[in-house]
Formats: structure tokens, sequence, C-alpha cells
């Protein structure tokens, strides 16, 4: 039993803090996609800065930090809790994230995985297009910062100044439905542009202003299948690009008696055997211990 010696040394001790602890919308197969792109980057030997456009509480900042090799810098760019420079901006943030976004929070994150800080730039992502990242100096380049169309395009704009020949940019929030702004202005950039569509998932959008073949030939160089996502060939204007996502599981299939014993219970009655059920199943999967 815990002694009240030891309850005051896990006060002052508290568990590290976990990469998925950290509040965000950053899922495992971006950051898996993240991974990969940025490695072989490394791998074939391309050097540059990183750069994040919107950062929140650092959850994929965190892993970008991971990516640095010697040399190279990470900036990110974000109001964090400093107002917006308009009234649209504004409101958007007091809807989304204002009470949770600050930059001590981002900090704290951040630095229980790293021992420094990135470059933090608290304004608007907009500041910088006065040329502060040099032209050309970035590998990598993430953008998730305002879903309005005009602060996207800008994003956008800065993105395609900082990145060498043929480093990539990655989009969120291309296709969601509450986000029609960021769809309009990456769809701007595919086809007046000069933006090459890479990769598609879910909730990012991949590409390059270099050689889009190249860095989708280093993603077919794994086996995402293996590792349960699908992998889909397509094209959009004659541009060829990759679709990932999640593998669907097929439902359980029950059998009808099964299925109208459990519509014919009540609610009550429902649960307590689902509990019992799966109660069975983990004790079935769990191997007997052995006899001394």
């Amino acid at each position: 039993m815990p002694t009240a010696e030891t309850a005051a040394e896990t006060a002052v001790h508290p568990a590290p803090l976990k990469r998925d602890d950290i509040p965000g919308w950053f899922f495992s197969l971006d950051r898996a996609a993240f991974v990969h792109l940025l490695s072989a980057q490394s791998e074939a030997g391309l050097t540059g800065d990183i750069l994040e456009l919107g950062s929140y509480l650092g959850r994929s900042a965190v892993l970008l930090g991971d990516q640095l090799r010697p040399g190279e810098r990470l900036t990110v760019c974000d109001l964090f809790d400093s107002d917006a420079g308009d009234a649209d901006n504004a409101a958007e943030m007091a809807m989304s994230y204002r009470k949770t976004l600050t930059r001590s929070a981002f900090e704290a994150n951040y630095l229980a995985f790293h021992g420094a800080l990135p470059e933090i730039v608290q304004a608007p992502t907009s500041a910088l297009a006065d040329g502060r990242i040099p032209a050309g100096s970035c590998r990598f380049v993430h953008v998730d910062a305002s879903h309005l169309y005009e602060h996207v395009a800008g994003d956008i704009a800065v993105a395609r100044a900082a990145l060498a020949g043929n480093g990539l940019v990655a989009l969120d929030d291309y296709r969601s439905e509450h986000t029609p702004g960021v769809s309009a202005a990456v769809w701007e950039a595919v086809f007046t542009g000069g933006l090459r569509p890479v990769l598609l998932t879910p909730m990012k959008f991949y590409g390059t202003w270099g050689d889009a073949a190249a860095a989708r030939a280093v993603l077919l160089e794994r086996d995402w299948q293996a590792e349960g996502y699908t992998v889909d060939d397509d094209t959009i204007a004659g541009a060829r690009v990759l679709r990932l996502n999640y593998q669907v599981k097929a439902p359980v299939q029950r059998s009808a008696s099964r299925r109208l014993a459990m519509e014919l219970l009540p609610p009550v009655a429902t649960k307590a055997t689902r509990r019992m059920l799966r109660t069975l199943r983990e004790r079935r999967a769990v191997p007997p211990v052995p006899s001394a």
C-alpha cells in the first residue's frame, strides 16, 4: 500500500509526460508520414531547416524537433495567447482554442522531450512574409494555422519562399467540411501556383514545388499495408498522387439468434451481458499460470 512518503514523492516527481498526452489533432498516420519523409530526406543528404506555421500545444513540433540534424533549426510561428490581428481570426480562435492555447504550455510540452526550445515567433504567420526565414532555407514546412482562405493563401506563399527546390509542404485540414477556406487555398496553389501533389491523408495534403515523382517513390519504399494502412494511386488532372488511409476492420458477425436476444433484452441487461462476455473473452486470452 502506498505510504504518505511515496505519495509525497509522486507529487514532487509526477509521471513523465507522454507524447500522446499533448493535446492536438496530429494523428498516427500523419506522424508516420512525417517521420518517413523527414528521415528519407536526411538519409539522402538533403539538409535544411524546418518551419511550422501554427503549433498549438506542441504535439507536432515535438516530432519535428526529433528530426533535426546538426546545424538545422526548427522555427515555429503561432499567436499562442496574443491577440489576433483581425476580427475574423479572433473569432476563429475564440471558437476553437483560445481558452487552452498559451505559449507557456507549448514550451513546457516541448521541453519535456527536448533540451532547448525551437525558434519561436509569437505573431500572426503573416509576419514571416517579411523575409526573416531565408529563401530556400527549409526542407519541410508544416502549415496548420488559420483556416481562413486569405491567411492560408498567405501561409502557402511563405512556405513556397522558404522551401528549397525539392522541399515538402504539409497542409492540414485541406478537406474538412468546416474549413472550406483551406480547401480553396490549397487547390488554387495546385492549379495556378505550381504546387504538385505528393500524398493525401484524411487530414493533410503533402506537396512540393519540386520533384513530386521522387517524393512519391520514397513513400512507396515502405510497406504501409503491413502496418495497417491502405495505399491507393490516384490522379488529379493528370498528376499522380498517393492516398494513405487507415484500414477498416470488418464488422464482427453475430448469429441471427444472438442478435435477436441482444435486441430483446432491456438496456441494463444488455450492458451486463456485454460486460460478462468481454470478461470471458479476456480470461480466455490470458494463458494459465504454470504450477510450481
